[in-house]
């Protein structure tokens, strides 16, 4: 059992009082910096497209993760597991945005993470109101008294360590009234002609003017990095301060976000922790978002729940490396879907329940505010791209998908079919099975008709006037 802080200080501090001269440990600060919509595309991972030197900084003075999963590709359910520590399919947050109106309560014993912080004398923060560039973004498929203490962690009393999140909206689109949907205001815009989209994307004008679109969020979202760990310094409790960065789901585009490919559900995770992780240091090992929950819990010395089904990833407690990581996708706004995946560190395997349903079903949101989705439509409408050429766009969908990322890492190339990967297709499959049982995934009971047709008049009412800008031929959309 891990001790508390609480539990340990006071043990300290009764051998102090005896003569021992023993003194107590400063305890850590906890700092979250969870970016909206994100994949690894930051310099420190590589890529030669844009440029994150506060990320980067970030990464040299702490280990860089190459293996860290989402468990849904979409923001409410994600943030619903990583506030918890559990699987969103096993606490009934998993449709996109729901319960958020109708008194929906955690089952027991499910609480939020900051219960057990504030619990041990931590204040808890959301910051958004310090000038570093967050928002008071909660996004919980349920309701919930008191998540935060407070929205600024110099609020805190004297010597007291704190919990906080810093919520950035970037690179999140905006508005879809807003030509490309990024709403990043920098200097030297990234050129489009400079940039290469993935390959599952058509590329031309439109492709490569979102994607450095996109690109420019990154840069805008590196630069409020750099005024949080600027921050920490002004305060003189970096050396005090565990950071842990990553993305809630995968970067914003057609294919990615509300997906389980690798551009959904994969993304940056970097944790500087002063004198307990080598500097510039890479781990492969394979990560759960909902790790971080125990993981942060544990590094503050707090007891971790025995119903979490995140792990330990560092420190003296730390548990057993994961063989597998599992995610989900259910209903996204109005589109009913259901979607499960599981990943080892080579092979993806995804089962799709709506087979008879196309990728591209019907969705508002991307239909206004991705270009390249409106793009593929058209130029499939104009017999351009066909789905032979781009699955994405086919009418339908396998049951099953199998993808060897190390030899296709755009997963392109269905193996689910092959002879020589049966062995593989099966042991994946197992895996998955076994999850759905043991977490008792929560999606095997279909959401009520009524919640997706309300969303569909919502989603009709909301995107009306998107819609009618699409129709102006000089809107960049078209």
């Amino acid at each position: 059992m891990i001790t508390t802080r609480r539990q340990f200080v006071g043990g300290l501090t009764a051998a102090g009082a005896i003569g021992c001269g023993v003194s107590s440990p400063e305890p850590w600060n906890i700092v979250w910096i969870i970016a909206d919509d994100l994949s690894p595309d930051l310099s420190c991972y590589g890529s030669t497209e844009v440029s994150t030197p506060n990320i980067d900084r970030l990464a040299a003075e702490g280990a860089r993760f190459t293996n860290a999963y989402v468990t849904c590709p979409v923001c409410s359910p994600s943030r619903s597991a990583l506030i918890t520590g559990m699987y969103q399919t096993s606490i009934g947050a998993h449709a996109h945005r729901s319960h958020r109106n109708d008194g929906y309560a955690l089952p027991e014993p499910v609480r939020l993470i900051t219960d057990y912080f504030r619990e041990a004398g931590y204040y808890t923060v959301n910051d958004h109101q310090s000038g570093l560039g967050g928002r008071n973004k909660t996004d919980f498929n349920f309701q919930y008294k008191k998540p935060f203490d407070g929205n600024n962690w110099r609020d805190r009393a004297a010597g007291q360590p704190f919990y906080a999140q810093v919520n950035i909206f970037e690179p999140h689109r905006g508005e879809a009234t807003e030509p490309w949907g990024f709403a990043a205001d920098i200097d030297s815009p990234t050129d489009p002609s400079a940039v290469a989209p993935p390959a599952y994307y058509p590329q031309g004008e439109i492709a490569k003017k979102d994607w450095a679109g996109y690109l420019d969020a990154v840069r805008m979202l590196d630069e409020k990095v750099g005024r949080v760990l600027d921050r920490l310094e002004e305060d003189d409790i970096a050396d005090r301060t565990v950071v842990i960065f990553f993305g809630d789901h995968g970067r914003p585009m057609p294919r990615d976000k509300q997906f389980l490919y690798d551009g959904g559900i994969r993304v940056p995770l970097v944790i500087r922790w002063p004198g307990q992780l080598e500097p510039g240091s890479v781990r492969d090992e394979l990560v759960s978002s909902i790790d971080l929950s125990a993981t942060s819990l544990a590094i503050a010395g707090i007891d971790v729940p025995s119903h979490l089904e995140g792990r330990v990833l560092l420190g003296e407690h730390k548990t057993a490396s994961r063989e597998y990581v599992f995610a989900a996708r259910d209903r996204c706004d109005e589109t009913v879907d259901r979607i499960r995946a599981v990943r080892d560190k080579r092979y993806k395997y995804i089962r799709n329940y709506y087979p008879d349903r196309p990728y591209m079903q019907l969705n508002r949101y991307k239909e206004t505010s991705y270009p390249i989705w409106r793009q593929m439509l058209r130029l499939e409408k104009e017999g351009r791209l066909s789905a032979s050429e781009n699955p994405f766009l086919a009418r339908s969908r396998p049951e099953e998908e199998l993808y060897d990322t190390e030899t296709d890492p755009d997963e392109l190339h269905n193996l689910a079919g092959s002879p020589e990967h049966q062995q593989i297709l099966t042991r994946m499959a197992s895996a998955l099975d076994l999850w759905v049982q043991h977490t008792g995934d929560m999606g095997e009971q279909p959401e009520d008709p009524s919640i997706a047709a309300a969303w569909d008049e919502r989603m009709a009412e909301v995107y009306t006037e998107a819609y009618s800008i699409l129709e102006d031929r000089e809107s960049p959309w078209k």
